[in-house]
């Protein structure tokens, strides 16, 4: 491991992967995660799509400096902005 894995700003040790790795080993409750759900949770009452879209390094700087001055995700400002010119 090079050192530079983290999840969530967090490193990840090699204690943390030695106890994921006993975990995988002992097994899991098939059960237990069929109950959990799949995925992320809806955001309306009818299904939604997931869409590629290739943006340049300058827009995407552009909509992460808005998201982050609005305190909003990327999405949502990408979805705003639809919304916006698409009504």
């Amino acid at each position: 491991m090079s050192g530079d894995e983290t999840i969530d700003g967090v490193p990840v040790t090699e204690a943390q992967i030695d106890a994921w790795a006993a975990e995988a080993e002992a097994g899991y409750d098939v059960g237990e995660l069929k109950r959990r759900g799949r995925g992320r949770p809806g955001r309306a009452s009818e299904p939604t799509q997931v869409v590629a879209l290739r943006l340049t390094a300058d827009e995407l700087a552009s909509i992460d400096e808005r998201a982050a001055r609005e305190g909003k995700s990327r999405s949502e400002v990408i979805r705003a902005a639809i919304s916006a010119t698409a009504a």
